[in-house]
């Protein structure tokens, strides 16, 4: 067989990026229909690409032979991996392969893959095998037990990262928050919104246009679909054996800019289920430990400042008297507002990680604190008391929310 045949590609669809629905039943194009598409995308893969195809092939044969198709989208890498790929179909009937020589980026190349998928259920996985194949059983599981999207997560119990550095923590974390702020209702639905792993039923993005930017399709997906239900698995992100990262600056950039553009879009307002909504009863304990923590703060602070007691100075009393206070609010908060997660990361280094995120987070409350009393009082309302109530509720909130996605959320280094 010749790997250079062309009918063998599967065509480029083009326009617009949309998912269209599936034929009904009664159709003549419902008889080629499956239960799932999984789509591969790939540049420079040809190290993998071998490999990537078998496992996953292995994997689904087990659970639903015959019904499913694995499509390989490749941008027309130079070291030839769609052309390995086309080699495998004869030893992999449900292997598609789409060579893209137009168009570039890893978010429209996923999307193309799914305009051309037969499957009720889409799905994208990372053809350099990051992503371990055998998550697919559990995110598949999700699926069938109702779920509209199931994401393999970082953030969520038997999650982690084999080795990244502290940097690479650092930008990944820090592009979550970033998130956090400018599209709270998108991503604080998921512990890890740049994921690029997951599986959808493709009737909660029929129809949907979408519109990445760069290579976080996920938050496309949240967006823009009729995503009422969500499913998270937890996953190890592994490091690459073969090849290079593709993960540049301009990635973050490009992230940036897809997070503004979908924060002007009037789509992302769209209602979600109530199990979306902002947990008012976790919210309500946070902010009576945080009470408690204003009389811990006072106490300490008379007793280490005031001259009939130790006489300290008071910055320097102050300080010891705020660590001391927000030392508490995190114990309190660890063994009774989020006691559901604290439980299921028990050991001390994860405790101290909590810890340590948590002290970073309320210096940036403060912060927010005192900005928001300065614009209120100068700005808004020239009442220096009811500014600092204001100020102390957006301060909470920021450190409620943020300490919910970021705090009592650990990634672990397996």
């Amino acid at each position: 067989m010749s790997i250079k045949q062309p009918n063998l590609l599967l065509p480029v669809p083009s326009g617009d990026l949309q998912i269209c629905e599936l034929p009904s039943a009664t159709s003549d194009q419902a008889s080629s229909l499956v239960s799932f598409s999984l789509v591969v995308p790939t540049y420079n893969e040809a190290a993998n690409i071998n490999k990537i195809v078998r496992i996953l092939s292995q994997i689904l044969d087990e659970i639903i032979p015959g019904d499913y198709e694995l499509i390989v989208v490749d941008d027309d890498s130079p070291d030839g991996t769609w052309q390995l790929a086309l080699s495998l179909i004869a030893d992999y009937p449900q292997l598609q392969v789409m060579r893209r020589q137009h168009e570039r980026g890893l978010s429209s190349a996923i999307i193309r893959g799914w305009q051309a998928a037969k499957g009720r259920v889409l799905g994208v996985i990372d053809g350099d095998l990051q992503h371990p194949p055998h998550v697919l059983l559990q995110l598949l599981s999700a699926i069938q037990e109702g779920a509209d999207l199931a994401v393999a997560s970082r953030h969520v119990e038997g999650g982690g990262v084999s080795s990244w550095s502290f940097i690479r923590r650092f930008l990944s974390r820090g592009a979550q928050l970033l998130g956090l702020i400018i599209l709270p209702r998108v991503l604080g639905r998921v512990s890890d919104p740049m994921s690029g792993y997951f599986i959808v039923r493709r009737s909660a993005i029929a129809n949907a246009k979408l519109n990445p930017v760069g290579y976080k399709v996920l938050l496309e997906v949240i967006g823009r679909g009729d995503v009422r239900q969500i499913a998270e698995v937890g996953y190890v992100f592994c490091e690459r054996k073969e090849g290079e990262s593709k993960v540049t600056w301009k990635q973050y950039l490009d992230y940036i800019h897809h997070l503004l553009r979908l924060r002007l879009s009037t789509l992302q307002m769209r209602n979600f289920s109530i199990s979306s909504g902002f947990p008012i009863g976790r919210f309500i304990r946070f902010g009576l430990v945080g009470l408690s923590g204003v009389f811990v703060d006072m106490a300490v602070l008379y007793l280490l400042s005031d001259p009939t007691t130790l006489g300290l100075p008071l910055t320097r009393s102050k300080i010891i008297a705020g660590e001391i206070a927000i030392f508490n609010n995190f114990l309190w908060n660890d063994a009774w507002t989020f006691a559901d997660v604290a439980m299921q990361q028990k050991q001390w280094h994860q405790r101290l990680k909590r810890f340590f995120k948590f002290n970073i987070i309320c210096l940036a409350g403060l912060v927010l604190n005192v900005l928001v009393l300065n614009l209120v009082f100068n700005f808004i309302i020239p009442n220096r008391y009811i500014a600092n109530l204001i100020a102390i509720a957006a301060a909470t909130v920021w450190n409620f929310w943020v300490n919910l996605k970021l705090s009592w959320r650990v990634t672990q280094v397996k």
